[in-house]
């Protein structure tokens, strides 16, 4: 497994079938490249009815393609939610590649980096991310797996900076499983609330969940940016 794409070694981390990458000499619609009116006519679909709600016939109509043309990208609903919240998720782990790079070595850094990428994509990505909350466990195996496999990899980017922190005397809760998934889930919890029309700005409540999540962890001050 590659910790910092969550895909396994040697492979896309797509699942089986008609390639989700095909060429963009593919068919076109009025909005735009193909592939990118499919994804954006499935988000808004998927968003509005739900996996089981929606059809590929709707997600066709929205992005103003025939089913014909929509086939030459995906071979069908499920291949098109998965590659919609792969797409997404490769958002997350550059993300993540980046903030980590620049926290370095200081475990603090990093939980503080992982706390702020996973908060930011869930604002940002808040579609994606509750149809990856909500919806994903009505995929077949082939389909959701891979999904669950890089969701396994962000838990371990997480337990890995608390263990070391913990080596390190950087953080003293001697309950660090569950602190893990404490901070993990009022992370993700952020795509069902949040309201970005609010008064509270992404970087204030990114700072505030990094205290938030240092509180748990039995450390002091968050570091600064």
């Amino acid at each position: 497994m590659d910790a910092m794409s969550g895909k396994a070694a040697g492979k896309s981390g797509k699942a089986a079938g008609k390639s989700g990458k095909a060429a963009d000499n593919g068919p076109s619609s009025p909005r735009g490249n193909g592939r990118d009116a499919i994804m954006d006519a499935a988000r808004d679909v998927f968003a509005e009815r739900g996996y089981f709600g929606a059809s590929i016939r709707d997600i066709a109509k929205r992005a103003d393609m025939s089913l014909s043309a929509l086939y030459y990208y995906y071979s069908g609903k499920a291949q098109l939610f998965h590659a919609l919240i792969e797409d997404s998720l490769d958002d997350y782990f550059r993300h993540c590649e980046k903030e980590l790079a620049q926290a370095g070595d200081d475990p603090a850094a990093r939980l503080a980096a992982l706390v702020r990428v996973t908060v930011d994509y869930r604002v940002r990505r808040r579609v994606e991310s509750l149809l990856t909350l909500q919806e994903l466990r009505y995929l077949e195996p082939e389909y959701r797996n891979p999904i669950i496999e890089r969701r396994h990899a962000v838990s371990g980017l997480f337990q890995k900076a608390i263990d070391d922190g913990l080596a390190g005397g950087v953080f003293r809760t001697p309950h660090p499983d569950d602190a893990r998934r404490a901070v993990m889930a009022m992370c993700n919890a952020v795509a069902q609330w949040y309201d970005p029309s609010g008064d509270l700005g992404t970087t204030e409540l990114c700072d505030r969940y990094v205290r938030l999540a240092f509180a748990m962890l039995g450390h002091g001050e968050a570091p600064a940016r």
